[in-house]
């Protein structure tokens, strides 16, 4: 048995091995059931040690901030892995270069690039994520982007090899890229410029306020739940749900929210099953109504 394997590893490392691990409060949305195996490494060499083993045999699924994702209420049959707190650290290099764990937070970033003078990275301020997270999905908002400011990524492989992935190589577009679907980031280098500290203070409180007025804070939610259909009409994805959709449409608890209608909200206990059934007739409403089939930016994990 695979969790046998592994517990005999979790003897021989520093790093915690759960198992049966209850995933709910691992996210935004407040939803999920449990995953058989959760691993959080605290070390790059108990990751390698992990990875060698099984790396190569095992379903794992990447988990960061939770912010962006639905978990089915179903037990995970799999690893779900979260980088401990080693991989949040965050350093400054010469000419302006940062260089941010894959488990540091987006806002953790932005402000340690204001607390050293430099500009550029602003927007993350007002994304609810991790850097990992920002990296696999090219998340972005108010017309900025991860690779607008990507020098190159440090990743590894399920075989537990370290490789390190410059920005130019990568084919980036709206939310997605090409990097294949097993790395697991570990960190990655940014190129900001030096600014003054009150002028990057005014633009992060600018951001934020634009945020605040238009998105939904402090409930349960995973923050966008479709993306927007580039190069298939000029409206964006809000306004293609708010004309094909009933606003107060809601399956259990799960509901969309009154201040942006391409956030979905769990106003209680919503299920998985709630939440996706929400997700699915939105979806299908729209293309039935617009032509335009709907992808989701949310992760989903089953």
């Amino acid at each position: 048995m695979l969790v046998d394997e592994i517990k005999k590893l979790a003897s021989k490392i520093d790093s915690k091995i759960y198992f049966d691990y209850d995933l709910k409060k691992s996210n935004w949305f407040n939803i999920g059931g449990k995953t058989k195996v959760y691993f959080k490494p605290e070390s790059l060499s108990d990751l390698i040690k992990f990875l060698k083993s099984f790396g190569s045999n095992t379903n794992i699924y990447l988990l960061g901030a939770g912010s962006n994702t639905l978990i089915s209420d179903n037990t995970f049959d799999g690893v779900v892995i979260k980088l401990g707190k080693s991989f949040s650290n965050v350093s400054l290099l010469p000419d302006d270069v940062i260089v941010a764990g894959s488990a540091c937070t987006d806002k953790r970033l932005s402000e340690f690039a204001l607390e050293n003078g430099i500009g550029g990275m602003e927007f993350l301020a007002c994304i609810p994520g991790t850097i990992g997270g920002g990296l696999k999905m090219n998340a972005g908002c108010f017309n900025k982007e991860f690779k607008d400011i990507l020098i190159s990524i440090q990743a590894i492989n399920r075989l537990g090899e370290v490789i390190t992935i410059p920005a130019h190589k990568v084919a980036f577009e709206y939310r997605n890229n090409d990097i294949a679907e097993d790395l697991i980031f570990l960190s990655a280098s940014f190129k900001g410029k030096k600014k003054e500290k009150i002028l990057i203070e005014n633009e992060v409180f600018e951001l934020k306020k634009k945020k605040d007025n238009s998105q939904p804070t402090k409930i349960k939610t995973s923050g966008s739940t479709f993306k927007n259909p580039i190069n298939q009409t000029d409206k964006k994805v809000w306004e293609l749900i708010k004309e094909s959709v009933s606003l107060k449409t809601t399956f259990g608890d799960a509901a969309i929210s009154e201040k942006h209608c391409n956030f979905f909200i769990n106003k209680n206990n919503a299920t998985f099953n709630d939440m996706n059934k929400l997700i699915e007739f939105v979806k299908e409403r729209v293309q039935k109504k617009t032509g335009i089939k709907l992808e989701k930016e949310i992760k989903i994990l089953k």
